[in-house]
């Protein structure tokens, strides 16, 4: 127990830098859940539509968001010296880097969207997905804005404002999508479409919340004061582009990983698919605590980092993996106890006028949810390793241990079991789940290599 003391005594710390993060990242998420649920009363066709739609936008959020990651170790390094001017140098070009990426994915989506057609899915699916497609993918440009000011937040080891932004955008969200998916308070009805929209104001909303509590509060005066007055930095952009976008490559492989089983699901039917809506959905609620520790991670071990503190750059690291571990042991047993009733969330006998696709869609989701119970603990684990090695700036061997990991294991596992042999959407889930183990032990080792070898080289200068 007392081994245990050295790194338990962390965990109010790591729970206070976490949970605000963790409360934005499900805000996120919680907007797809609320566009999963109302939409699912509308029927299948449309929940399986949310899910072909969003999954060409997971993979271009995936890109900006894992490349704004790049400013959280950054700033949490100036901040642990103590350098101010930096800092802002740092806040100023990840901002001006992430609006232009936002512009151009915002662009490659909308571009994309004829490819819905190409891809073999039902024709009624298609056409829903095409429309919802249209709104979210402009949605990326106010995202990935608020995405670097949020990454400046929390590098600075403030992760409360994103958390009050993203609290506010849910609430418009809920009466948005209450107003434009069912036609409510003199709106119209656009179904599928005013989900779109709803997502995509809200998430504007939440841009102009976060502006204004930087400008505001005066922790932040001596980052935003005269901002667009300082000169830009060709070495620091190529520093950022240097991080982010390893950064995005792990989070564009993992995501496209996931982004497969949707497609692979589509090629089952839209009930498999459907439920493959479902089951993912609900993991992705609870991998928002992982991420949310594994910003934590990035943020203490940055600090660390600044300082040199090698020894406790480990320690405070590996309290987070004991603190996620012990999180996602509760996660599983929750969706194994659970698996029959969660899928209920999402669907509505009363309203559907084919009841057995209600009911196959229910033990599909069920049967999905014990493999996602399993692969709790895996997902979680290599999310928050994945954190500390971001704090560390590593981010090229990550990169390609996510390809190895998902694009090379769990990407053909997926494949064979779910399509050659027959396994349907349970063994895509087992290929899922084969992926995040072999991520999670590798980067694990990488970890243990890294800060092996600092501690050994600070010890001998």
């Amino acid at each position: 127990m007392g081994f245990l003391t050295a790194y338990t005594k962390e965990f109010d710390y790591n729970l206070k830098l976490a949970i605000p993060v963790i409360t934005a990242l499900l805000g996120h998420t919680f907007v797809q859940l609320v566009d999963n649920i109302m939409v699912g009363q509308l029927g299948t066709a449309s929940l399986a539509a949310i899910s072909l739609g969003n999954s060409f936008f997971w993979v271009a959020m995936s890109i900006g968001i894992g490349f704004s990651t790049a400013i959280t170790p950054l700033i949490a390094e100036t901040d642990g010296q103590g350098n101010t001017e930096k800092g802002r140098k740092v806040l100023i070009h990840g901002l001006l880097s992430c609006t232009f990426l936002g512009i151009i994915l915002s662009i490659s989506v909308l571009l994309a969207q004829p490819l819905l057609y190409e891809m073999g899915q039902p024709e009624q699916v298609v056409d829903f997905a095409y429309k919802y497609l249209f709104w979210v993918g402009i949605s990326l440009v106010p995202l990935l804005i608020f995405q670097a000011f949020k990454q400046f937040s929390d590098g600075l080891s403030y992760t409360k404002p994103s958390m009050y932004a993203s609290l506010l955008a849910n609430i418009f969200n809920v009466i948005l999508n209450y107003m434009l998916i069912f036609g409510n308070w003199g709106a119209p009805a656009m179904g599928i479409e005013g989900a779109a929209i709803g997502t995509l104001i809200s998430r504007v909303l939440a841009l102009f919340f976060m502006i204004s509590y930087l400008f505001i509060d005066k922790k932040f005066s001596p980052y935003v004061r005269n901002i667009t007055r300082r000169g830009l930095d060709k070495l620091l952009f190529i520093k950022i582009f240097k991080l982010g976008f390893p950064s995005a490559a792990i989070m564009f492989f993992e995501v496209t990983f996931f982004t497969c089983a949707v497609w692979l699901s589509g090629l089952l039917g839209k009930n498999p698919q459907a439920a493959n809506q479902i089951a993912l959905n609900l993991s992705t609620v609870t991998f928002m605590f992982a991420m949310g520790f594994g910003v934590a991670a990035m943020i203490r071990v940055g600090n660390q980092k600044g300082k040199k503190n090698y020894m406790e750059l480990r320690r405070v690291a590996l309290s987070m993996f004991l603190l996620i571990f012990l999180f996602d042991i509760i996660f599983c047993a929750l969706f194994l106890v659970f698996n029959d009733q969660l899928p209920w969330l999402y669907l509505d006998l009363e309203s559907s006028s084919n009841v057995s696709d209600i009911y196959q869609v229910v033990s599909l989701s069920a049967s999905l949810l014990i493999i996602s119970g399993f692969f709790q603990i895996s997902d979680g684990l290599q999310a928050v390793v994945l954190g500390a090695l971001r704090g560390l700036q590593d981010v090229n061997i990550p990169a390609l241990i996510a390809f190895f990991s998902y694009g090379l294991i769990g990407l053909p596992i997926s494949y064979i079991l779910g399509i050659k042999l027959e396994y349907n959407v349970m063994g895509i889930w087992i290929g899922l789940l084969s992926g995040l183990t072999t991520s999670s032990i590798l980067l694990f080792l990488r970890f243990q290599y890294l800060t092996k070898k600092l501690i050994n080289k600070n010890v001998k200068s």
